[in-house]
């Protein structure tokens, strides 16, 4: 059984990922409205993987699926945590939990940017806590990035890798710095796209054609901006320009768009109609 705290995007994408690989799974969330809406997305996501792969069984996946609203003692091997970007209220859903984990269980964080280190502060028994952030969208997404914190036993890190391996995907490890290795490089040029737009280099169509055809990404900075969220962009921005300076100061237009509710594809508008 693994546990996933959390029926957002996030949290539902990797349930369905669990689930077509064929293991149980407990979805916890604080509302049954919340809960209903993820096994929507979750059964939404196997429906288009069983068009890729006919063995997968979609009324079986979804039959090893099991929502709560709340914890209860769960012989599970392995919790991961996809609430949202906030640091007390992540360390305070593992505080909550970890008490009705088995001892040998391990839990990871899917944090884009927060430091594990910082988060496990909330365990007793942070050894076996690490960092793994997948990438949106994730039934699809072929990598996980494995966060090492302070505190973070050899043994965890390993286990995180065997699991991101067993979804067929493959696992980066990274010590626990600003923004790890991935939403650094993401952000670094999602900004950079940001601020060409504003500065009239080009249009926002354009530029991510730029991207795709000369450098061979699947999809363009801005494009990627609107399916992360602008909102989730803007949090990771403001967080790593506390820590590492005024390179990562959020343009103007993305706090503009934020503020005026466009958020990408999740609120139908952002640098694209949805």
């Amino acid at each position: 059984m693994i546990v996933v705290i959390g029926g957002g995007t996030m949290g539902a994408g990797i349930a369905a990922s669990l689930l077509a690989a064929g293991q149980r799974v407990r979805l916890i969330d604080v509302e049954t409205a919340l809960l209903t809406a993820a096994r929507a997305r979750i059964e939404s996501s196997l429906l288009r993987l069983a068009k890729r792969d006919p063995d997968l069984n979609v009324g079986d996946a979804l039959g090893r699926l099991t929502l709560a609203t709340g914890h209860e003692h769960t012989e599970c091997s392995l919790v991961v945590e996809a609430v949202p970007e906030n640091l007390a209220l992540k360390q305070a859903v593992l505080a909550e939990l970890e008490p009705h984990c088995p001892d040998d269980a391990v839990i990871a964080t899917n944090t884009s940017s927060l430091p594990p280190t910082e988060i496990a502060a909330a365990l007793r028994r942070p050894e076996r806590f690490v960092g793994m952030h997948f990438f949106n969208p994730v039934p699809v997404s072929l990598l996980v990035e494995v966060v090492v914190a302070e505190r973070t036993s050899e043994a965890a890190v390993e286990a995180a890798r065997g699991w991101a391996q067993l979804l067929g995907k493959t696992p980066i490890v990274v010590s626990d710095h600003p923004g790890f290795a991935t939403s650094r490089l993401g952000l670094a040029l999602g900004l950079e796209a940001i601020r060409m737009v504003e500065d009239g280099v080009a249009d926002v169509d354009d530029i991510d054609t730029a991207m795709r055809l000369g450098y061979k990404h699947p999809m363009g900075p801005l494009e990627l901006t609107d399916l992360v969220g602008l909102d989730v962009r803007l949090a990771i921005a403001e967080h790593l320009e506390d820590r590492l300076g005024p390179r990562f100061s959020a343009p103007a237009l993305l706090r503009d768009k934020v503020a005026r509710g466009e958020l990408g594809r999740k609120s139908g508008q952002g640098f694209y109609s949805w």
